[in-house]
Order: structure tokens, then C-alpha cells, then sequence
């Protein structure tokens, strides 16, 4: 199916002739003079390369069909990881490539959105936070509450942050998926 770049909105999915890429955000240009035209940042669904492409205004190209299904996070086997479609029972792998930027906060009995196209896996999806354990940080100091200070602390799935001094070993903390940045202590 095609589409005019006059349409492309950020999230979708083209199909390119360099591979599959997600439009992580566009801008249409029109010049005092000359033809209109349309830049964009693509995301490479198999690299996770971003590339910088620009298009003739109302330029035809290939849309993507990106299957999107929540699933469970079960157990990983090996480097892959093991998911279950909580409706039909299906189990899958997914490679440590697909996984991308996800790998590094899933923990057993989470759920993320699994994309895929053409029953190829392309990207896992995460909420914008989570919630992990801290496993492993040096011992929280009395009395430095407010300062702007931070320390390094192991999270249950080896994934090391930047906390507060405060935070101790069997907290809980909100951590930004996107940045890896510590939010705040879950109570």
C-alpha cells in the first residue's frame, strides 16, 4: 500500500528500499522557490540506526503493516528472549537485536508490545516507566535527603542508574525507558 509523504505521520512504518523504518518525525518544507518537499528522521526497524531522508512533496511510498500485540516477558533461553500471547497461549523468541533498548528492563511476568511485520519481530515496546529493585548500591547516607548527589545502583535485571544517596539496596524505583534516568522511589 502507498502513501503520499503530504500523509506520513510520526510512528508510522515504510517500507524502503534500504529496509524497514519507523518516521520518528517529519517537517514539511515549502521554499520561496522551487518544489515542496518533506524532511525526515527515519528509524531503522533492524539497526536501530536513525537516518536523516528527505522526500518530494506528495511522493508516493510503500507503507508498512506493523502487527502490534501485547504479550508477556516469561523466562529468557539463552540470549533470546521468551514471550507468551496472553490470548492464544503462542509462545515466541526474541532475539537480543529485536529486543533493542527494552532488554535491559524486562523482568518475568512484564508486558510490552511486541511489533512485528510479516511475522518477522521488528521491535518490542515498553511502557514509558518501570518499576525494578534496587540489587546492589553503596549504603545511603542520614540525613543527605535533599541533595542534588547521586550514586550508582544495580537494578534487578543488571541495568545500572543514577540515584539519589537516600536509595538503598531492596528499594523500588521508577525508571524512564527512554532515558534510563531514575524518576523517583515507588513506596
Amino acid at each position: 500500500m502507498s502513501i503520499s509523504t503530504n500523509d506520513i505521520k510520526p510512528g508510522m512504518a515504510l517500507a524502503l528500499p534500504e529496509g524497514l523504518f519507523s518516521i520518528v518525525e517529519y517537517q514539511h518544507v515549502k521554499p520561496g522557490k522551487g518544489h515542496a518537499f518533506v524532511r525526515t528522521k527515519l528509524k531503522n526497524l533492524d539497526s536501530a540506526a536513525v537516518i536523516e531522508k528527505t522526500f518530494l512533496a506528495d511522493e508516493k511510498v510503500a507503507l508498512a503493516r506493523i502487527e502490534k500485540k501485547e504479550m508477556q516477558f516469561l523466562y529468557r533461553d539463552g540470549d533470546d528472549f521468551v514471550f507468551m500471547d496472553t490470548k492464544s497461549y503462542e509462545q515466541i523468541h526474541v532475539g537480543p537485536v529485536e529486543m533493542g533498548t527494552a532488554a535491559p528492563y524486562m523482568t518475568e511476568g512484564d508486558t510490552a508490545v511486541v511489533h512485528s511485520h510479516e511475522s518477522r519481530i521488528v521491535n518490542v515496546e515498553l511502557p514509558a516507566s518501570v518499576v525494578l529493585e534496587v540489587v546492589a548500591t553503596e549504603p545511603g547516607v542520614k540525613g543527605d535527603r535533599v541533595s542534588g548527589a547521586t550514586k550508582p545502583a544495580t537494578l534487578v535485571t543488571g541495568k545500572v542508574v543514577q540515584v539519589p544517596l537516600f536509595v538503598d539496596v531492596g528499594d523500588r524505583v521508577k525508571v524512564d525507558t527512554r532515558t534510563g534516568d531514575y524518576l523517583t522511589r515507588v513506596q
